[in-house]
């Protein structure tokens, strides 16, 4: 009933942009906080960057501080993470994640309770 659906990877070069898109279906991302997640083969998963689903402050690792922009479309239950000048470390699977809360803040620790599928960006000359 409570789905997240990524979409927007796919492969480019070093320094160029992609934007990633997260649909919430069968709840609003209202009163959740939303996180961007990314894994590579043989790596914990890290933490990008996360939002308040009402609004309210961010946080951005420091790997991706400058770069990343996470954002919110209220009209399309949607979160963005708009992905600059991107790096071949960059280059992961990354997830959106929800977790329902009552307090206007965001984490990025894994402690989330709704994952999607994965999309996968790929950096690379």
């Amino acid at each position: 009933q409570l789905q997240l659906v990524e979409s927007g990877g796919g492969l480019v070069q070093p320094g160029g942009s992609l934007r990633l898109s997260c649909a919430a279906s069968g709840f609003t991302l209202d009163i959740h906080a939303i996180g961007w997640f990314r894994q590579t083969p043989g790596k914990e998963r890290e933490g990008v960057a996360c939002m308040y689903g009402s609004g309210g402050s961010t946080n951005y690792a420091d790997s991706v501080k400058g770069r990343f922009t996470i954002s919110r479309d209220n009209a399309k239950n949607t979160v963005y993470l708009q992905m600059n000048s991107l790096k071949p470390e960059d280059t992961a699977v990354y997830y959106c994640a929800a977790v329902r809360s009552l307090l206007r803040r965001c984490g990025l620790s894994p402690g989330y309770h709704y994952w999607g599928q994965g999309t996968q960006v790929t950096v690379s000359s």
